[in-house]
């Protein structure tokens, strides 16, 4: 959907449709999401240019009056995102296992004496030899989702796999060596 003036277009993020996100086009400034709570209030998001991020609260009586709640620099921002999006990832990816049989999550470390600490992902050869997939990578705090072949594996490290329970002991072995 597209208004003259500021673009605006309608962005479902969810499957089953529970939270709809309006995209707007801010010229000269960024870009704003906004929603409406489960609790009722609407929120935005500005994704400004320079690569911070406003959070913005919508008075009921006036829904055009927004209060800015918050400020965040870009590394505030990701680490936000990492912090609500590593639960989501991981109910999700829970989600996709119940909706399809034979199919499984499971978490493999990277011990200390594997000889793939160190070494590239692609080095393992996971998905080719055991047909399972490494979706996430979880080094301490953070969260690799969708690692490439070229992120280096270290030791404590636990990748989040995706397959059958077959495929995901041999990723267990393969880490072993």
């Amino acid at each position: 959907m597209r208004r003259s003036g500021n673009r605006w277009r309608r962005v479902t993020l969810y499957d089953d449709g529970s939270v709809d996100v309006n995209e707007v086009l801010l010229p000269g400034v960024g870009l704003r999401y906004e929603f409406a709570t489960a609790a009722g209030p609407r929120v935005g998001i500005i994704a400004r240019r320079d690569g911070g991020f406003e959070i913005v609260g919508y008075d009921r009586r006036d829904p055009d009056r927004s209060v800015t709640l918050f400020k965040l620099t870009a590394e505030e921002a990701d680490a936000v995102a990492e912090i609500l999006g590593a639960p989501r990832i991981a109910e999700r990816f829970a989600d996709l296992t119940r909706e399809v049989p034979g199919l499984s999550a499971g978490q493999v470390e990277v011990d200390e004496g594997s000889p793939y600490a160190g070494r590239l992902l692609g080095d393992t050869r996971a998905r080719t030899l055991t047909g399972a997939s490494i979706v996430a990578i979880v080094r301490g705090d953070e969260v690799i989702a969708s690692p490439a072949p070229s992120d280096v594996l270290a030791a404590g490290d636990v990748l989040v796999v995706i397959g059958t329970p077959e495929g995901i002991a041999g990723v267990e072995r393969i880490l072993r060596g």
